[in-house]
């Protein structure tokens, strides 16, 4: 029988800024092409623009074909993340604690700020535990909390990598100027060694990341459409299926192995050894590194599933969300190639510096930063491209070259909100597509770019420009 319905009841209705983000979720569901084909338009458009300019066909060819295999290690590296990660979220003890904190929520829009601040707050201490761990949290607390759209949920998981994640423990750019043993010598030549004090430990950069935090979970939670407005997981047409690891009992002789932990304490133990040597020779930062920290998830996976024959059932659930990383991150790798030696990254650099003063050069150096990114998604890698021509500038502008490294860090994230490329692992966890939750990303968007050139500018007006020490 029908529940009764009070009859001063009016239907919820959504704020214009809920409106907005349905209309622009709507569009993108309709006209934003696969990822796939994304990465192979972004490979074309890079094509032309590299034989417009002078290189060759064969020449821009070959380079895209030679550049097709330079990122096997990262793409291996992302692979293992999500595996590893997925085999530690949903060990028992550490799923129970993602339940736990998918309780905090009771409403749409609350679900959504707070998938956003778990995933920004996650990211700064590192962005690939935030990619995986806030994409299972978005699926537990849409599942929990009626009237949550999946779309707005999820993008909201989005926003560590999508935000502040460089302005945390793990930001590349930050880390390579601050390490003299993977600093480059075409850079110290013009920079030196900047310490992090200078960059990650300015007053300035908190400024940023904490403006950056409040203003997205204020449009996580606004742009939520109401719950009669808003699709739910099985809308979407994805199935709620809570990690069941069922390992049965053991029927032969030859399974006594996989159901013993004791393969998995000598290994553990080997592991933990290699990683506690790694912490007292090189530092606690060491563990950020990409294969330290794969490593470790690895070993931490196996002591939480405890028995091998559990552990590689959680790496077999994990394996669907990879398919779009294998397959499309080399893509990448190739129209990186074209960009670096075809020389558009550095026409690009020169056009931006050249048209700078000491008070807009944060700006500019920003919006080629956010540019470059929609091709060439690779913190790392890009700043490897940027920073001899953006120190050498700062230097002769005088303006702060920790700040500098900043803007970058804060300016670089903004590409990630609407690029697929760093989506990809996100969305596989979620079983959606990136054209899901691409909407939402692109409403933080247009407000983030606006925000972040403002404060990059204004906070630059603070810093006196520090002489390298070379």
């Amino acid at each position: 029988m029908a529940e009764a319905r009070n009859p001063q009841e009016r239907p919820q209705e959504s704020s214009p800024l809920a409106s907005l983000g349905l209309r622009l979720s709507d569009w993108f569901e309709r006209w934003f092409p696969d990822a796939f084909a994304l990465a192979l338009a972004a490979a074309a458009i890079v094509a032309t623009a590299a034989i417009l300019t002078g290189s060759g066909p064969l020449e821009t060819a070959q380079r895209f074909g030679a550049g097709f295999w330079d990122l096997v290690t990262f793409t291996m590296q992302m692979s293992m993340i999500v595996v590893t990660g997925y085999a530690v979220a949903t060990a028992p003890p550490v799923y129970a604690i993602i339940r736990a904190l998918a309780k905090v929520p009771s409403t749409g829009p609350g679900a959504a700020a707070f998938v956003g601040l778990f995933s920004m707050l996650a990211s700064l201490v590192s962005w690939s535990f935030s990619l995986i761990f806030s994409g299972l949290l978005a699926r537990e607390v849409t599942h929990r909390v009626p009237g949550a759209d999946y779309r707005a949920v999820g993008a909201a998981a989005y926003l560590g990598v999508g935000s502040v994640w460089a302005l945390g423990l793990s930001s590349s750019a930050a880390l390579i100027m601050a390490a003299p043993a993977s600093l480059p010598d075409s850079i110290e030549k013009i920079s030196g060694v900047i310490p992090l004090g200078q960059t990650l430990g300015l007053w300035q950069s908190m400024v940023v990341a904490a403006a950056i935090i409040v203003v997205s979970m204020a449009i996580s939670y606004f742009s939520a459409p109401a719950a009669s407005q808003a699709r739910g997981m099985a809308e979407m047409g994805v199935a709620y299926e809570p990690p069941r690891f069922n390992t049965g009992t053991r029927q032969t002789p030859g399974e006594w192995l996989e159901y013993s932990p004791l393969l998995t304490i000598v290994v553990s133990a080997l592991g933990l050894g290699y990683m506690v040597r790694e912490v007292a020779t090189a530092g606690p930062g060491i563990i950020l590194d990409l294969n330290h920290y794969v490593f470790l998830f690895l070993i931490v996976g196996l002591l939480l599933h405890w028995r091998p024959r559990s552990f590689v059932q959680a790496i077999a659930a994990a394996i669907t969300p990879v398919g779009g990383v294998l397959i499309q991150y080399p893509i990448y790798a190739g129209i990186v190639r074209i960009m670096t030696e075809g020389g558009l990254a550095a026409q690009l650099a020169h056009f931006f510096v050249t048209i700078s003063t000491r008070e807009t050069y944060p700006v500019m150096i920003g919006i080629y930063s956010a540019f470059l990114g929609l091709f060439i998604p690779s913190a790392g890698g890009k700043w490897l491209i940027e920073a001899p021509y953006m120190l050498d500038a700062a230097k002769s502008l005088e303006v702060h070259l920790g700040w500098v490294v900043q803007t970058y860090n804060a300016t670089e994230a903004l590409a990630n909100l609407i690029h697929p490329f760093w989506m990809l692992p996100l969305v596989g966890i979620l079983g959606l597509k990136a054209r899901d939750i691409v909407g939402y990303s692109m409403l933080q968007f247009v407000v983030h770019v606006p925000l972040v050139l403002f404060l990059v500018w204004a906070l630059n007006y603070t810093l006196a420009y520090v002489p390298p020490v070379l």
